[in-house]
């Protein structure tokens, strides 16, 4: 987590720059290259969508070499939505972290903490899935629970309790419905929130920075993806992107290092 909250410190960002390549592989490699390069001066993370590599036939090899191109001090968030039993975990942890070299991982909670403990080493980062940005038919997350509230934020409450056991766990949280990520800040108000949706999924993103903001003006990352890798200068994008998020954070200082 220490490494997420510095990089934001010094770019003054909360951008998390999505890598979802879409293409022919010698097409991908050269604007994977371009998008890293452009957007690095402005991301607080990057986050390489696991199935747009795998989905090709050299796709780990591409990852890793995309990994390694990203600057050090820039976390890698491997979104993966990993979810499985302890010793299956395990062994995804050992691909993301030791294979990849990722910071940081998605982490599906379905089947409990068995799913998420095993990702969470010193020094890196978990996001479990709560309020996802889709809005499918027949919802699991929004179950109302007899208790009160919704499956949702039960996933929150167990993350958060983890995150207290374990430390940086924190939480994907969609920006289609900032409804939900207020309520979810409410539950978890100290961890961070990955966020998908804005773009090209409809989300707000004042409505989702005013709702998910902590007091400090952090605490989210708000993911791009499509918008970035369809830009004629994905730097000019990430920038404009960046300078919209910091006007509604309290104490950003707006300007770029």
């Amino acid at each position: 987590m220490e490494k997420l909250i510095q990089r934001a410190q010094y770019a003054n960002s909360l951008l998390c720059v999505g890598l979802d390549p879409t293409g022919d592989d010698q097409q991908v490699a050269r604007r994977l290259a371009e998008v890293i390069d452009q957007t690095s001066p402005y991301a607080a993370a990057f986050k390489p969508n696991l199935a747009f590599f795998l989905s090709r036939e050299d796709g780990v090899k591409l990852l890793r070499e995309t990994v390694q191109r990203i600057p050090e001090s820039i976390p890698v968030i491997l979104d993966g939505k990993f979810g499985d039993i302890a010793n299956t975990a395990d062994h995804y942890a050992r691909f993301a972290y030791d294979v990849i070299g990722a910071d940081s991982v998605t982490v599906n909670p379905y089947m409990g903490d068995d799913a998420i403990v095993p990702f969470a080493r010193p020094g890196k980062m978990v996001f479990v899935l709560a309020k996802t940005s889709n809005k499918p038919v027949h919802s699991l997350q929004d179950v109302a629970l007899t208790r009160g509230g919704y499956l949702s934020d039960y996933a929150a409450q167990v993350a958060r309790k983890l995150d207290e056991e374990h430390g940086g766990i924190g939480l994907v949280v969609g920006a289609t419905n900032a409804a939900a990520v207020a309520r979810l800040r409410s539950l978890s108000p100290e961890q961070w929130f990955l966020v998908p949706g804005v773009g090209a999924q409809g989300g707000d993103l004042e409505a989702t920075l005013r709702a998910g903001l902590r007091p400090d003006g952090s605490g989210l990352l708000i993911n791009t993806s499509r918008a970035l890798w369809q830009a004629a200068d994905a730097g000019a994008a990430a920038r404009e992107l960046v300078e919209q998020i910091n006007k509604f954070r309290p104490t950003a200082v707006h300007s770029l290092v």
